[in-house]
């Protein structure tokens, strides 16, 4: 038997005719950006988010970056700081840098390799500078918003959601001042055929702001009033996340369906698969001592792994002046986690040979 670690085709094939069929309405239209499509999809992902505003943008890293840039103008900041988990894809602190902002790496909790929110620790990241805290929804699983949230009041942070991993995850947490960013990558629990992001919101200001900044700056056509990018999310995009959407629940569902077999299998050891519906898995991590041999032993059965992620932020040689810099729980996730296959479209029986195979090791 062999596993893939995420079955695209499999997984885009499950759409059957309305996938194609989305894609030849397309075609047929005549309009390739900046059309009903695309506004079709804001006005569903926002409701499906409980938004009132969603922003289609070119992909997560401008998702996250043109809330950024928004804030520096809404604001007047400058230079100023951004607090940013160690442990995360790397488009989280490349979005602060190209703001031109400053990322604060800080560290993440043993336990399910979220930011930590403990106020103790916190605090001593706080500077004059300290503008904005981005937690990291890591794996698919939600930040512990309410803490987040109480400490961004206490020192009047801005709070951006980096939320490219957690499509659907259910947020208890919520006083209507969030703002997140999605990415559409394909692999994605929502994933388009090429790439794609969103930015949603329940600032007005904010919403027409990065809309204006993803399109050149433009406040109408030819009149540019700040200093903008090209990055917006295309029909053919918008029209293929339309039909994924409608599924997106019962996908997550199948998720954690395989993430409590799996929790159940594995045993105390391991992060516990959680069932309250705010973890839909878009990575499920395993941790161990002997993650080479172990991805080495799993690839001789068939089956393929990945590692999410095996160099933290602060040790990558684009942020070099931080490499001094010591996040002991970061650096454990980055150098024990290994991603086992998981998707909507993995059955029972390779879920199954993925745990024999784990324990037979």
């Amino acid at each position: 038997m062999t596993v893939p670690f995420l079955d695209l085709q499999a997984i885009n094939q499950s759409f059957g005719q309305p996938l194609i069929d989305a894609a030849a309405d397309v075609i047929r239209s005549g309009w390739y950006l900046c059309g009903n499509q695309t506004a079709a999809f804001e006005a569903e992902w926002g409701e499906y988010c409980k938004m009132p505003h969603a922003v289609g943008v070119g992909n997560g890293l401008d998702a996250l970056r043109l809330v950024l840039q928004a804030w520096k103008i809404m604001f007047g900041w400058q230079d100023d700081e951004v607090i940013v988990p160690a442990n995360t894809f790397i488009a989280t602190p490349l979005a602060i840098t190209q703001a031109g902002l400053k990322p604060v790496f800080c560290d993440v909790n043993q336990h399910d390799a979220l930011i930590r929110t403990d106020s103790d620790y916190l605090d001593t990241l706080v500077t004059p500078r300290t503008r904005c805290i981005i937690p990291v929804h890591l794996y698919g699983q939600l930040a512990n918003l309410t803490e987040i949230y109480q400490f961004a009041q206490q020192h009047r942070l801005q709070v951006l959601e980096d939320a490219c991993q957690a499509h659907g995850a259910r947020a208890i947490y919520n006083n209507n001042v969030r703002t997140c960013a999605y990415s559409f990558y394909p692999g994605k629990n929502l994933g388009a055929l090429g790439d794609g992001g969103c930015v949603t919101t329940h600032d007005e200001t904010l919403a027409q702001l990065v809309r204006m900044l993803a399109n050149y700056g433009q406040t109408k056509k030819y009149v540019h009033d700040y200093q903008g990018i090209n990055s917006r999310l295309d029909e053919m995009q918008a029209a293929i996340l339309r039909v994924k959407l409608r599924r997106l629940d019962a996908d997550n569902h199948r998720r954690q369906q395989i993430a409590a077999f799996y929790a159940d299998q594995f045993g105390s050891n391991q992060p516990a698969a959680v069932q309250d519906g705010t973890h839909v898995y878009h990575i499920y991590p395993y941790l161990t001592t002997d993650r080479t041999t172990l991805q080495e032993h799993l690839n001789s059965c068939g089956i393929q792994t990945l590692i999410h992620y095996p160099v933290p932020c602060h040790h990558q040689k684009a942020y070099a002046s931080e490499h001094s810099k010591v996040f002991p729980n970061a650096e454990y996730w980055c150098s024990h986690e290994l991603s086992l296959p998981i998707s909507p479209v993995l059955t029972d029986e390779q879920a199954q040979f993925v745990v024999k195979s784990v324990l037979s090791f």
